[in-house]
């Protein structure tokens, strides 16, 4: 212990912002290093640190396994801030002075893209973590995404599917400034062009806004049929709040769509019956039968309790634990740290992890993408065990998981 405590206080000076996670590595061998940024502050800061139990986890059952090649596995992960300006000198401290043997990517688009420059200089293997068309313009060749969607029409045809059959004619736009937010909502409106939809209103938010009072007020005057929301989790409680408090007309069918946030327990719990109607993208809701899902989310609920993180984890943390189970099989077949060799038996094998069989397109991201699109319904203040319920989101879309059909208008819905 009081090894493992100087080696973290000398990264944290090294580094001045770093939270380091590690196993203890076997004594006749070297343990085989895999290192990450993980946001443990900032607007992911509540997502990244659910996401690192999950990896602890995998850590903990691939060392009971015996680890890898024989050797067990040791984990660093720093606190990269949500700062994308971090991440590169992070995971050149990573790879030059602690010298893993492998890499996953920070949770988060703007952060990841940061460093897919240097990974693909150097000819790395890159796990992704949830993040979206990083690799659009670097195309590396080395990336494989763990988040279950690939393009714009992966996270948001159930959205317009369910416009559709509620007769949308007429569509408003809000979304945050930035990257991640920017390149969903170009691919909205790419489906929404294609759907004939003609848009009303169209208004981009700096990342710092906290009141939204007025953009709910003009989205109420323009009067569209439907609202699509592309918003990090800080941005997406106060837009639910203002649409409480002012509401956006009877106009509205449908509301929601890219909202990050709304997946997280915390988020959930303090809205609470203000969720209601609304329909959002996710991962994962309960219902939906992975093999082994349902027996890793009871674990990761008596570790979230210790941690102090997202209690019902269903977002990030199974998909980080995949992440985790795919550098297993990827090792454990091809007998290798090789990062050409893995790359090449990701490429070409079906994984098989607690969110399903995941097999992978040339580009790294999903070949055959399994985003949600549920619509909150029933929902009570101040519960959180309904959130552990089927029904309390109705699964819209994809159609093997459909669980029931579209309500509207968005207002009736809500109230």
């Amino acid at each position: 212990m009081q090894r493992s405590r100087r080696r973290w206080l000398s990264v944290a000076a090294a580094i001045g912002l770093a939270v380091g996670i590690a196993v203890p590595g076997a004594q006749a061998q070297q343990p085989i290093k895999v290192g990450m940024s993980m946001p443990q502050t900032g607007p992911l800061g509540a997502g990244g640190k659910a996401a690192l139990v999950a990896l602890q986890m995998w850590v903990e059952d691939v060392n009971a396994k015996g680890g890898l090649l024989g050797r067990k596995v040791e984990f660093i992960a720093y606190d990269d801030q949500t700062n994308p300006a971090l991440t590169p000198a992070i995971y050149t401290k990573l790879l030059d002075i602690d010298k893993v043997d492998l890499l996953i990517a920070p949770y988060g688009t703007v952060p990841t893209a940061a460093i897919m420059p240097l990974v693909k200089q150097r000819g790395l293997l890159l796990m992704g973590n949830f993040s979206f068309q990083v690799n659009r313009t670097v195309k590396h060749d080395m990336w494989f995404n763990n988040s279950p969607w690939n393009n714009a029409a992966s996270w948001f045809d159930g959205f317009f599917i369910a416009g559709q059959k509620v007769g949308a004619k007429t569509i408003a736009f809000l979304a945050a400034d930035q990257e991640f937010a920017q390149n969903l909502a170009n691919g909205a409106k790419e489906l929404a062009q294609k759907a004939g939809l003609k848009t009303v209103y169209e208004q981009n938010y700096p990342p710092t806004t906290v009141d939204f009072s007025s953009m709910i007020r003009a989205i109420r005057a323009a009067k569209p049929d439907l609202v699509f929301v592309c918003s990090y989790p800080n941005d997406s409680v106060a837009i639910v709040r203002a649409v409480n408090e002012i509401g956006v007309g009877e106009s509205v069918k449908l509301f929601g769509g890219g909202m990050v946030g709304l997946q997280f327990t915390p988020n959930m719990v303090s809205l609470g019956s203000l969720l209601n109607g609304i329909v959002n993208y996710n991962s994962y809701v309960p219902g939906i039968k992975y093999p082994g899902i349902e027996e890793f989310l009871q674990r990761y609920a008596k570790k979230a309790v210790e941690a102090k993180v997202d209690p019902l984890g269903f977002y990030l943390p199974p998909y980080n634990y995949a992440i985790g189970q795919m550098l297993e099989q990827a090792v454990t077949a091809t007998k290798s740290l090789d990062h050409k060799v893995l790359a090449d038996y990701l490429r070409k094998n079906e994984m098989q992890t607690v969110v399903g069989p995941i097999r992978y397109g040339p580009d790294g991201e999903w070949a055959n993408a399994r985003v949600v699109q549920a619509q909150f319904r029933g929902i009570v203040d101040k519960d959180q065990e309904q959130f552990r319920q089927p029904g309390k989101q109705v699964v819209l879309y994809p159609e093997q998981y459909k669980t029931g059909e579209v309500l509207a208008p968005f207002e009736k819905v809500r109230k």
